[in-house]
């Protein structure tokens, strides 16, 4: 098991904070340019979303019961001895470092990036509900690992405005990183309150407790880049429309940018979005297709390949774990502060929107490819067409802006992420473990 718990002491993210020289392109940031109709309508989607599902009463609601994701589960939280434990992992150790709380702390980037604010000194405290979307049992492992550095994970729900207030109470964080959300674009057809509840209920209960923290965060929060939905030019902007999602789970996520709109134009919290591509790596998730087909070749099962109308590719911007998270990492230090006090704007907040990708996109058939090298298998691929379940053709990032404003430079290709991916795998998996599903 050290093998397997000594990946992220290696991880090369950024060691210490980015510093940046100011430029024309700071200076004039990145901002929605919607009409307040358009705001207004997408207020009204996401209010009713809320409605629809948390205040109609259960003898009308259609959909099956899931307390894990649904509702609030009984944390134990709250003593001396627990705030002790939060305030030494939120303790910075660093002259300059900063107090970060990261919201889904045992997920796959909320891991990585965790364990990366540790390494260079900061305060970082986790806070997750360790739902069962996936194998639990990786998210403890994953728990276990940054427990070793000396990262505390709260077990509670961010819908849990109690908690959030309580954390807020105990420690004065400088920032958070919002990384908690229901992913994945199919579950949505499945399970879509759990999206809402999640997505956009669990993101105003962070918000709600972020505008009455005195000092407010400045806070650094995971998008998507789904919300480009139907878009058909390429590569995807910032600038690009987001209006025709093909998921639930990307109609969240758009929801949520407005609704830090919302938030940073009222309270004046400085709110930073970032528009994450197909993000792969060792720690991973196994609904992830590299995650899944590595787990199906192995066990000599059929994979699927998607192909579009008329044959067409069906590809994406893989972009590696470290790379993204050296471009959360430089969000965070770019992050201006909030300029509310008591829940009331002071001034002017800085909004930020961001691609992070890796601009090469690949078809999903070259990374089989890749897969079956790696693992010396050949593959059982099984032609299918791509379905009506909300995934898209393909992806593309353009990062112009990122790079600018973050110095964000994507350095890892496919061949080389998948190899250590398959490397931590074939680790993690061995003496014993099973692979989940």
């Amino acid at each position: 098991m050290s093998k397997q718990m000594s990946h992220l002491d290696h991880i090369s993210s950024t060691p210490g904070k980015f510093k940046m020289e100011k430029s024309p392109y700071i200076q004039n940031r990145l901002r929605w340019h919607s009409s307040p109709a358009k705001l207004t309508f997408w207020s009204f989607i996401f209010l009713g979303l809320i409605l629809i599902f948390f205040f109609r009463s259960p003898s009308s609601n259609p959909l099956p019961q899931d307390p894990s994701r649904r509702s609030l589960r009984a944390y134990n939280w709250g003593g001396p001895a627990w705030e002790k434990r939060v305030r030494y992992s939120a303790r910075v150790r660093s002259r300059n470092g900063v107090s970060v709380l990261v919201t889904g702390a045992s997920g796959f980037v909320g891991t990585h990036v965790s364990a990366a604010l540790k390494r260079r000194g900061d305060g970082v405290l986790g806070l997750d509900n360790f739902n069962d979307y996936y194998d639990p049992s990786l998210k403890r492992a994953r728990q276990s690992l940054l427990e070793r550095s000396g990262v505390f994970i709260v077990e509670g729900d961010i819908n849990d405005l109690a908690l959030l207030r309580k954390l807020f109470e105990v420690v004065a964080f400088t920032h958070v990183m919002h990384l908690a959300a229901q992913a994945g674009v199919r579950y949505a057809m499945e399970n879509p309150g759990s999206y809402v509840h999640s997505n956009i209920a669990g993101l105003v209960s962070l918000l709600e407790a972020c505008k009455s923290a005195n000092p407010q965060p400045a806070i650094v929060w995971a998008s998507s880049s789904s919300v480009y939905g139907l878009n058909n030019k390429v590569p995807f902007s910032e600038r690009d429309r987001t209006d025709r999602p093909a998921s639930l789970y990307a109609a969240t996520k758009k929801a949520g940018e407005e609704i830090a709109h919302t938030y940073n134009h009222i309270y004046g919290l400085s709110l930073t979005g970032l528009r994450f591509f197909t993000v792969y790596g060792p720690w991973g998730r196994p609904d992830m297709a590299y995650f899944f087909f590595t787990r199906d070749i192995l066990k000599g099962k059929s994979i699927p390949i998607f192909e579009a109308a008329n044959h067409g590719t069906v590809a994406r911007d893989f972009t590696y774990i470290d790379d993204i998270v050296k471009g959360c990492l430089a969000a965070l230090d770019t992050a201006e502060k909030s300029t509310g006090s008591g829940g009331k704007k002071k001034g002017p907040a800085q909004l930020r929107l961001y691609n992070l990708g890796n601009t090469s996109p690949v078809p999903v058939s070259d990374l089989v490819s890749i897969l079956e090298k790696l693992l010396k298998v050949n593959a059982k691929r099984k032609i299918m067409k791509l379905p009506r379940n909300g995934d898209v053709q393909f992806t593309h990032a353009n990062i112009s802006l990122a790079q600018r404003e973050l110095g964000y430079k994507p350095s890892t290709d496919l061949q080389t992420g998948l190899k250590k991916f398959v490397r931590w795998y074939l680790s993690y998996y061995s003496g014993g473990k099973k692979a989940t599903g």
